[in-house]
């Protein structure tokens, strides 16, 4: 077969356009009985008419028949679960009318839904008691307007600040009562017996806190008076009690310098002590679900893949439902008689629903929500595996490209992952501002690494970067990009990056430090002075537990020497930098900071693109659509084309 052949296109290829169109499935909870699945599918704003975020609509599927119909779709729908005893599906909107996002309910057998609960502030989350009647929720506190002094009210800096806290209400009564804990609320669940509560807090509603300071507290449901404090110094995740209400299982970090609640512990609420039942578990737990007093199933990541998997408590024998490699596992839920709605994603397609019946062994695909996706050619993806310089061994995703290159060896762009305590596994890696299947249609061969300080290999694994930043961990990129040299798969020439947040810092550092490898560049909300950005984001404690392992006044030397400015007078890398313009996790300073430092020591090519009403990475449809076309836009222009002269700055006859 001729090379033309295998690129010979039927079907039509993905474009960012379609992308911006992309609806996945979110979450999905099963009716104890396991005849009913609802389950909620974002759906994004048109970008040429509304830059506004995505919507989130709940549907209702049948099991015995695979039949799904539209159940709510006014307003956008959120923390869906089925109410104890009475059987009624429930859910959090603000519907047109409400002051503040309030909680609804609506009957299996369909018609409008009602408000059964409102509160001053918008509720943020909720737990039922096992009877049904009672609810426990978070909802901002509320204050009382007072009418300035003065026409003009400046802002006071991490002062003022609201908190959440937790109430307890009686649906019928429509009265709350506060939980009067110091602190502020994340997350509240009941116990199956209906006799305690457990609640996350953290001192403050920082940022900082909520990731370093997050511990759990048990009460009596009854007057609220507390049995225990989990004791606890690391990363907390997400918590569930057990079938006998005697005990937690709990996703938290090894210890302080854990940058992931990734571990499964095991607290007995009496005492409120902890146990890490797999120390030496080589993944990153996900998510968990008690199903019966001694088995606990899980969601894990293991390298670049995910598996469905029971803990037996009483041994720690793990064994695993599904293996991992079939799809990539986010949300599960498991219904009394065994039946559990997935959701998971591939190579192939987002997030969609699919079922796992008692007495199957294989999960089935449920939602077809972008049907139109089967229309279109993609890229061959797969898993690599090669060695740093160090002899580390590491992971990334390819992905070839769709159509036929011009040249024999295709241009190649590195796509860096934040955190870094994240990790690309396996599946649907294509986004507004990852180019995936969107550059392998124009002819890109698209790398994913894993580098070290990644997630998913266990706790030494993530802690293998700290305090060493752009150090090894970069360099792993650099080792990954020369094992695809010496394949004889890119070619050497043609190399561009792009990332955001820590993604973003690896950009800047490789179109200024190591700029002789990198043909173009995009940086999106990334650090480009490691000294400023200390004292102008939202997490300093983090920045030392997790990463740096050093405060920026012990060692003004490092924290100089791995800042990309340090080194712009080498910088040849064109360079595109878009940021959130209230980003308050990485100041869009830093991107001022990176362009002034180009712009005025050399003549290589930089645009800055600010996103007003944007954060740390864009939440609106125009706003990531734009993101898009002009990431794109300047790859094609430096990496794939090689001219000289920078594309217009406006944005125009993006469907050509």
């Amino acid at each position: 077969m001729c090379s033309s052949d295998l690129f010979a296109q039927e079907k039509s290829s993905l474009t960012p356009r379609e992308v911006a169109d992309l609806k996945y499935v979110i979450s999905s909870v099963i009716s104890d009985d396991g005849s009913k699945v609802a389950y909620t599918v974002v759906e994004p704003a048109d970008p040429e008419k509304e830059n506004a975020s995505m919507s989130s609509k709940l549907y209702l599927l049948d099991v015995s028949s695979g039949n799904s119909i539209p159940f709510v779709t006014q307003g956008s729908i959120r923390s869906i679960a089925f109410r104890p005893v009475y059987g009624k599906l429930t859910f959090i909107s603000k519907r047109k009318g409400d002051d503040a996002s309030s909680l609804y309910e609506i009957s299996l057998d369909g018609g409008e839904a009602r408000k059964i609960f409102e509160f001053e502030t918008s509720i943020r989350g909720y737990s039922w008691s096992p009877d049904g009647k009672k609810v426990a929720f978070i909802a901002n506190e509320p204050k009382e307007k007072k009418k300035p002094l003065l026409p003009y009210q400046p802002e006071v800096y991490e002062e003022n600040i609201t908190y959440s806290k937790a109430y307890v209400a009686e649906i019928e009564k429509g009265d709350a009562v506060e939980i009067k804990l110091k602190g502020n609320f994340h997350s509240i669940k009941w116990s199956p017996d209906g006799e305690k509560l457990a609640a996350s807090i953290s001192p403050t509603p920082l940022v900082d806190d909520k990731y370093m300071k997050q511990r759990i507290h048990i009460l009596k449901s009854s007057d609220f008076s507390e049995i225990s404090e989990v004791k606890h110094d690391a990363k907390l995740g997400s918590f569930v009690w057990s079938p006998n209400s005697d005990k937690l299982a709990v996703l938290a970090g090894a210890d302080i310098n854990d940058p992931t609640p990734g571990r499964l512990m095991l607290v007995d609420i009496k005492k409120g002590v902890e146990l890490n039942l797999i120390p030496a578990f080589r993944g990153k737990f996900d998510n968990i679900c008690w199903v019966d007093k001694e088995n606990i199933h899980f969601i894990a990541s293991e390298g670049v893949y995910t598996s469905l998997g029971t803990l037996t408590v009483a041994n720690n024998a793990l064994k695993r439902i599904i293996n991992k490699g079939s799809m990539a596992l986010t949300q599960f839920s498991v219904a009394k008689n065994g039946n559990m709605s997935l959701i998971g994603n591939t190579a192939l397609y987002p997030s969609e629903l699919h079922l796992l019946l008692a007495d199957s062994t294989e999960p089935k695909r449920a939602t077809v929500t972008n049907p139109w996706l089967s229309e279109k050619e993609f890229g061959r993806q797969e898993v690599i595996t090669y060695k740093s310089r160090d002899s580390l061994e590491l992971q990334g995703i390819l992905i070839y490209p769709s159509v036929e290159p011009k040249k024999k060896k295709p241009p190649l762009l590195v796509v860096v992952h934040g955190g870094p305590e994240s990790h690309y596994n396996n599946s649907w890696v294509t986004a507004y501002s990852r180019p995936g299947q969107m550059a392998a249609t124009d002819g890109y061969m698209v790398f994913y690494p894993n580098y070290r300080g990644s997630t998913g290999k266990g706790v030494k694994f993530a802690k293998s970067s700290q305090g060493d930043p752009a150090g090894k961990e970069f360099d792993d990129i650099i080792d990954g990009i020369d094992y695809l040299i010496d394949k004889g798969l890119v070619d050497e020439n043609k190399v561009g990056v792009t990332g955001g947040s820590y993604g973003g810092y690896a950009t800047a550092w490789f179109a200024t430090r190591y700029s002789k490898r990198f043909v173009a560049g995009v940086m999106f909300v990334g650090i480009s002075n490691t000294l400023s950005a200390w004292g102008t984001g939202d997490i300093p404690n983090e920045l030392y537990y997790v990463h740096f392992r050093k405060r920026v006044w012990e060692d003004y030397d490092l924290f100089l020497k791995r800042s990309p400015v340090y080194y712009v007078d080498s910088a040849k890398t064109p360079l595109l930098i878009m940021a959130g313009k209230e980003d308050p996790r990485v100041d869009p300073g830093q991107s001022y900071e990176l362009y002034r430092h180009i712009k005025t020591r050399t003549a290589t090519p930089v645009r800055l693109v600010l996103y007003p009403g944007e954060g740390h990475g864009n939440r609106n449809a125009t706003a990531r659509f734009d993101y898009s076309l002009r990431m794109m836009r300047w790859f094609d222009t430096y990496l794939m084309n090689k001219e000289k002269e920078m594309p217009i700055n406006e944005i125009k006859d993006w469907r050509k």
